[in-house]
């Protein structure tokens, strides 16, 4: 039996939840606008938790609003609503809410008691995965920009919310630094989807010119 892809993957869920979950927050008289603003105020909720250092509720917090992003855009188009400031405001509450996220890990890092040596090596990692997320996500909109789409790479924005929640959980629940350790697999694997995103986006400018 054959493995599904990233595509396939995608295709389920926008059939089993997204379509569904945009249905009924409709229903309940939320617009998509709305729903991208609870999601940001979610994750904002998260980076607090976190950085007082309750990781196991921050990541199932975080995943909840990571979740919620998947609901706007649908309902968005469901109802006749879409919008390229809908799109705009989404995409930029989206880099906001990881943001958030990052600033309260980095707030958990500077107050929990590591040594100098170890708290100054975790700020580092979490900064080297928050420029090269970010870089991720830039380069998407600015392909867009210059009529170049593409969603290439090992790891979206999709895989970090739910390697960040789920890592961040794990952390809560045994006890143990892993986080700093994922957020260095997300800033290297980043780092690669930065530059097959922008080579990417170069054969695709050539292929249109």
């Amino acid at each position: 039996m054959a493995i599904p892809g990233r595509e396939e993957i995608r295709s389920a869920l926008s059939g089993y939840i997204e379509t569904p979950g945009a249905r009924a927050l409709g229903a309940i008289g939320l617009t998509p606008n709305a729903i991208t603003i609870i999601g940001f105020a979610v994750c904002v909720l998260s980076a607090i938790l976190v950085g007082n250092g309750w990781l196991l509720a921050g990541g199932l917090v975080f995943l909840a609003g990571g979740g919620l992003d998947m609901f706007d855009g649908a309902l968005a188009r469901m109802s006749g609503k879409a919008s390229p400031f809908g799109a705009l405001m989404d995409s930029v509450f989206d880099r906001l809410g990881e943001a958030a996220l990052f600033v309260g890990m980095g707030f958990y890092f500077l107050t929990a008691g590591y040594n100098e040596g170890t708290t100054l090596l975790y700020v580092v990692i979490l900064l080297l995965a928050l420029v090269f997320s970010q870089g991720v996500s830039y380069l998407r909109a600015r392909g867009e920009g210059l009529g170049a789409f593409t969603r290439d790479g090992l790891m979206t924005r999709t895989e970090r919310v739910i390697i960040l929640g789920c890592g961040l959980v794990a952390d809560g629940l045994i006890g143990f630094p892993l986080i700093p350790w994922i957020l260095l697999g997300i800033a290297i694997v980043s780092c690669i989807t930065l530059f097959q995103r922008l080579f990417t986006i170069k054969e695709l400018l050539e292929k249109g010119g």
